[in-house]
């Protein structure tokens, strides 16, 4: 958690991510490529996304991946999925940091179509894909978030569910001997949220 002055710490400066997620699909001599953008919020999340895409299209001859993540530390990642050595995955990765995109994940889906690109025209095929992809997704700016764990007892999971709902933060219940919220909230707002929260369960609450 944030300290006793977190009030006094500058704001983390809001980064820019995808909107939603999005797919944009075009050809090139015979291949058809297909570019997967979505927004993540951990290492885990994108892995999934990877994982779904390559699920959707196990069928493809290659899905490339890459992604940037705010994560501690920052995480930036790329595979060429059998396609030449930095022919694929470098170049998508290229287009996600020249944007300045964090918190996103492409996957390029390539169905081969029997004529050879080379590796000058897999990296134009591969870029344009992931550019169509996040295109279409469009961009949004955001404020880094704090995530954190609360729990309380049956009879104050009320009162810090409608806490949670009227300063909108994004959150998950779950139900068990007691009730655990699990909360993202930005970062400038998280000490003054867990002190209502305090405050307003008389201190019986666990973070």
């Amino acid at each position: 958690m944030s300290g006793p002055n977190a009030e006094h710490e500058p704001e983390p400066e809001p980064y820019l991510t995808v909107a939603g997620r999005a797919s944009a699909a075009f050809e090139v001599r015979g291949s058809e490529f297909i570019g997967h953008a979505a927004a993540v919020g951990s290492t885990e999340d994108a892995e999934a996304f990877i994982e779904s895409v390559a699920a959707e299209h196990a069928d493809a001859t290659h899905n490339v991946p890459a992604y940037r993540v705010r994560a501690d530390p920052f995480r930036e990642y790329a595979s060429d999925d059998g396609e030449p050595s930095g022919s694929a995955g470098k170049p998508v990765l290229s287009v996600l940091s020249g944007r300045g995109l964090e918190n996103v994940c492409v996957v390029v889906t390539r169905y081969f179509g029997g004529t050879e690109l080379g590796v000058g025209g897999l990296v134009r095929a591969y870029s344009h894909a992931a550019k169509a992809a996040l295109d279409s997704a469009g961009t949004r700016e955001r404020r880094p978030q704090e995530r954190f764990r609360a729990v309380v007892g049956y009879d104050d999971s009320g009162t810090v569910r409608g806490i949670l709902e009227s300063e909108g933060v994004a959150f998950d219940a779950e139900y068990g001997e007691r009730v655990a919220f699990d909360v993202s909230v930005p970062l400038a707002e998280a000490e003054a949220l867990c002190d209502r929260l305090r405050s307003a369960t008389s201190d019986r609450i666990e973070f």
